[in-house]
């Protein structure tokens, strides 16, 4: 049962759980152990839980076996015999190694900086430490993760023990705190010659069970903390299994060794920038030659419409800005012929107040305006003739009242 990976477990006594709660029945196991009496171990979708046997029938599990390996607070079940199996149970994915490191990195902090834990997440990707410090230099970082990865190697082993409420060795214990209506056994966590820690979590039974902690770094945190981000055990090799992938990655679309990547990004944004400079020039040179275009053309005045595929808000307003006329209503559009887009309406101010939202509703988008002008998005582009009847509509309609 103590192996990081799995261990085979043959013909043990099974018992059906049923939680009152959910209203269904689990399989649990029997499982004899080199001291002490048997434990009732229960089987979720992600561990084994173990309890201190107390009765097989109609049992009220309450309080929650301090075992050295697994736990599980505060469930009501209710016990029946059943038939024996074999099981396998898998550990290597728990945790364990999580919680255990978060205690590892958090005394060494302590003992080497003075730097306070005041909380910690325990991610399924990536873990993190709040450390009551607005920074942490990488001078520290480096100390704290050869130290924590030196007492791996050393080996050291992870005890746990009860001590009653009275005992004086509690006021020597690290802890948060324990509620005023606390009533039972502490439970105590020991890494030995590092730090003793309250703690109902999971443990491995020696240091060297983590294989490995890893720093990532850290980042700024809330209220003038730092969080420090680590991996532990497994996840170690996980994340340069990906971090390995990625550099492979990146090595076929750079055409580049991995050592030449971050200059190959950086060469790429440069260009790409000068690019995007270049295209909003010839860009802005366009509208302007289309202002031109459209205001010398036989078909100006009344109503002037034009789409173009290519374009944004910026290549509106600067043809809208050359032509600069109040006298001719102006509907321009860019964007998916088909799609989503963008539009302006320029033209008398009068007129634009009074077909702006109009011509939003009949695009199904939205949009605001004033001093002549409405622009906003729109996801009906497909529906432009009609913006343009509704327009051609409303001039024919005023001239006709003069």
């Amino acid at each position: 049962m103590r192996s990081p990976h799995s261990v085979a477990l043959q013909n043990l006594p099974v018992v059906l759980v049923y939680k009152a709660v959910t209203k269904a029945y689990r399989p649990c196991i029997y499982i004899l152990t080199s001291s002490g009496p048997p434990q009732l171990a229960v089987c979720t979708s992600h561990c084994i839980h173990l309890f201190e046997q107390t009765t097989v029938s109609s049992s009220r599990l309450c309080q929650f076996f301090t075992s050295s390996l697994l736990i599980l607070p505060l469930l009501s079940y209710c016990l029946l015999p059943s038939h024996q199996s074999g099981v396998q149970v898998h550990l290597g994915s728990r945790a364990l190694y999580a919680a255990c490191g978060q205690h590892l990195i958090t005394a060494v902090a302590d003992l080497l900086f003075g730097l306070k834990t005041t909380s910690w997440e325990l991610g399924k990707l990536r873990c993190v430490i709040e450390l009551d410090s607005p920074s942490v230099t990488a001078e520290q970082v480096a100390a704290i993760e050869q130290s924590v990865n030196q007492k791996i190697r050393d080996r050291l082993p992870v005890s746990v023990r009860e001590l009653s409420l009275d005992d004086p060795e509690v006021e020597q214990v690290r802890g948060r705190g324990l509620p005023d209506d606390h009533a039972g056994p502490i439970r105590v966590v020991t890494i030995e010659g590092v730090d003793s820690n309250m703690c109902c979590g999971t443990h491995v039974n020696n240091l060297s069970d983590l294989q490995v902690i890893k720093i990532l770094g850290t980042e700024k945190g809330k209220k003038n903390k730092s969080n420090l981000i680590f991996l532990a055990g497994n996840r170690v090799l996980k994340w340069m299994e990906r971090s390995h992938g990625s550099e492979k990655a990146l090595t076929s679309l750079l055409k580049c060794g991995a050592e030449d990547h971050v200059e190959a990004v950086k060469k790429l944004q440069n260009a790409t920038k000068l690019l995007q400079k270049n295209n909003l020039n010839l860009l802005r040179d366009l509208a302007v030659h289309t202002a031109h275009t459209l205001r010398s053309s036989p078909a100006w005045g009344g109503v002037v419409t034009l789409h173009r595929k290519e374009g944004d808000s910026e290549f509106m307003n600067i043809i809208a800005n050359e032509i600069g006329s109040e006298e001719t209503l102006l509907f321009l559009t860019v964007g998916d012929e088909k799609g989503a887009g963008l539009f302006l309406l320029a033209g008398p101010t009068e007129a634009v107040e009074t077909l702006g939202p109009r011509v939003a509703e009949v695009l199904e988008g939205k949009g605001a305006g004033k001093k002549g002008r409405f622009q906003g998005k729109a996801t009906k582009m497909s529906r432009r003739a009609e913006v343009q009847a509704l327009l051609q509509d409303y001039v024919s309609t005023q001239s006709a009242e003069e």
